[in-house]
């Protein structure tokens, strides 16, 4: 028999109000809102019944016996889907849903606008030595005016490492806007899709040896684990720029600040760390020639607005009877599927 409304929990928040306010017009939810902070014995039993669960990305924002792992699906044997308030999954284990049958959703694309510009304005403030003037300014007489002789970006090359949703729009705004050469690379694209996205496919090699700008847009997967290492800031010129609002774990670090103390590369804007937010004793932190900002590339009102509509939209889907978009690990669908009759008491379109 049809369940008459679809058990779903999170904790905390919403990544903005707007998506409770769509889930609970509609009639369809058992909506259960937990805190981090309360007794586990309350928690769990909210948990243990659930079928759905939204959750944050960020790993050091959630309880670790809240993450979705294998052990955490033993102890919630209802949980048929997760969708997460962003693009990124840090906190779900993708191999261990996809065994279960439990599909992950996330908003991948609903944030692009905001890091992209983002990593745009990195670049521009980079370039212009905004970041440095503005420090000096603050703090002492002793400089002269040319020392912040910045360059323009106008006709740069810019290579773009993960050319998705959000590269693309860089791609767009960097070719469009300042008529910059567009580099790209992305192992997964056809040579009609590099081109339909306005950038010429390189290898990574050819993108670092010849980009103005480097700016990286890729997934945290085990592919991409610290592909940005001394060999690789090696390759780059010593006047050029290396921009991440990716994930943290996809730069080595401590190889960012010798190539940055070393002038190997001219500067840096980086919005994500392996470890966040940073300490304060971070060799990142101490130095002049970097930007930092503490994983906000994506942060913004409308955002966060978008990726709320996402969510409910996903979930909306679900309670319906419908295939959500942006499923994660489509290979869960058949198990999923037949563990949604089992569960909701009828079949859910593929389509």
């Amino acid at each position: 028999m049809p369940i008459n409304s679809f058990p779903l929990f999170f904790f905390n928040r919403w990544q903005h109000p707007v998506a409770q306010e769509i889930l609970e017009e509609s009639e369809a939810f058992d909506i259960r809102f937990l805190k981090t902070d309360m007794p586990e014995r309350e928690t769990w039993p909210a948990i243990e019944t659930a079928l759905g669960y939204q959750i944050g990305s960020a790993r050091d924002e959630l309880p670790e016996q809240y993450h979705v792992s294998a052990e955490m699906l033993r102890k919630a044997p209802k949980l048929m889907a997760v969708c997460t308030h962003g693009a990124g999954y840090d906190t779900v284990d993708m191999e261990a849903c996809t065994e279960a049958g439990v599909i992950v959703c996330n908003q991948a694309g609903q944030n692009r606008e905001a890091v992209a510009e983002h990593a745009l304005g990195m670049m521009l403030s980079l370039g212009k030595k905004i970041f440095e003037a503005d420090r000096r300014m603050r703090s002492d007489r002793d400089w002269d005016r040319n020392q912040f002789m910045g360059q323009d970006i106008m006709g740069k090359t810019v290579g773009i490492v993960g050319l998705g949703h959000i590269g693309s729009r860089m791609a767009e705004l960097c070719g469009q806007l300042f008529q910059m050469r567009v580099l790209a690379y992305d192992p997964y694209l056809s040579p009609a899709e590099f081109a339909e996205r306005g950038a010429k496919s390189v290898s990574l090699d050819e993108l670092l040896r010849e980009a103005d700008y480097v700016t990286v847009h890729t997934p945290r997967a085990n592919e991409t684990r610290n592909m940005f290492g001394a060999r690789e800031f090696g390759l780059m010129k010593e006047s050029a720029y290396f921009v991440i609002t990716a994930r943290g774990g996809i730069v080595d670090e401590a190889a960012l600040a010798d190539a940055l103390r070393g002038g190997g590369i001219a500067a840096a804007g980086v919005d994500v760390f392996a470890f966040e937010p940073p300490p304060l004793d971070d060799p990142l932190v101490g130095l002049d020639n970097v930007i930092l900002t503490p994983h906000t590339a994506g942060v913004t009102v409308d955002a966060r607005i978008s990726c709320a509509r996402g969510a409910a939209d996903q979930w909306l889907a679900l309670a319906d009877g419908r295939r959500p978009d942006r499923i994660v690990n489509p290979d869960a669908w058949p198990v999923f599927a037949s563990r949604y009759a089992e569960l909701v008491g009828k079949s859910i379109d593929a389509a």
